[in-house]
Formats: C-alpha cells, structure tokens, sequence
C-alpha cells in the first residue's frame, strides 16, 4: 500500500524558520533508514503558505487566493510517499521519525488511493489511459 505522510505546518514553519541543522541530520537518518528499508518513494519540505496559492472551483468559475493561510495546524510544511505493507507498518516508522518540529507537532498518514479502489467506476478504458499517465510521468 502507498501512503502520503504529512508534516502538518507550525508558527514557525509557516514564519519560515528553517531547521536546525541538527534537526536536519536527524531526519537526513532517518529519510535513509526509510530508503534502506525500501519504503521512500519521495519527499520534500514545502515553503510556508505565504508564498503558495489557491484556486477555489464555483462550477466553471475558479478564484485565485494568494497567501498565507489562517488555519496553520491545518496546513502541510511537508511530506513522505511511503510505499509499506499496512497501515500499521506506516505508524511504526512514524514513530521513529525524529519530531519534525522545533515543538509540538504533528504527522498524518493518509493511504492513497490504487486502481483496484475504485471498482466498477474504473473501466478498462480508464484503466489504459491512467497506466499510460503512469508511464509518462515515470520518464520524468
């Protein structure tokens, strides 16, 4: 199963301090015992939402909204994709994560969806055209 692990956003995050170097050595460790265990498949660390964007959907209309954003512990300074076995494998390796955070903080686990998720609304047609998308981007 594949899994995106979310570093959820701070004050300081979001005022864009940067991690101590310590802090970044830790997680340099553990982002290579998570590659040696063969379960990263990518992560990064985002800017703070003052230099992101939203677009709102209305039907066709769509609205462009600049940040920053007020709901702080509901935004996102970073993430994993973890390829593991279970959920329960992603929470054992986020327990190890050193804190992310010079503070409190906190991490999610969300499963990604796969094809075989979807059921009957996959038709063989979507199927064809999500492993051709697939494939493309894999050249990137």
């Amino acid at each position: 199963m594949r899994v995106m692990v979310l570093v959820k956003a701070t004050k300081d995050s979001e005022a864009g301090i940067m991690p101590s170097t310590e802090l970044l050595a830790a997680m340099g460790k553990f982002n290579e015992e998570l590659a040696d265990a063969g379960i990263l498949l990518m992560g990064e660390g985002l800017h703070p939402s003052s230099k992101g964007k939203r677009v709102a959907f209305d039907g066709a209309g769509r609205t462009v909204i600049d940040g920053p954003f007020a709901e702080t512990r509901e935004l996102v300074a970073g993430f994993w994709l973890w390829k593991v076995k279970d959920m329960a494998e992603a929470v054992e390796w986020v327990k190890r994560c050193p804190n992310p955070m010079p503070g409190p903080s906190e991490i999610e686990i969300r499963p990604l969806f796969e094809m075989a998720d979807l059921g009957d609304v996959l038709t063989p047609e979507l199927a064809e055209q999500e492993e051709r998308i697939r494939e493309k981007a894999a050249k990137l």
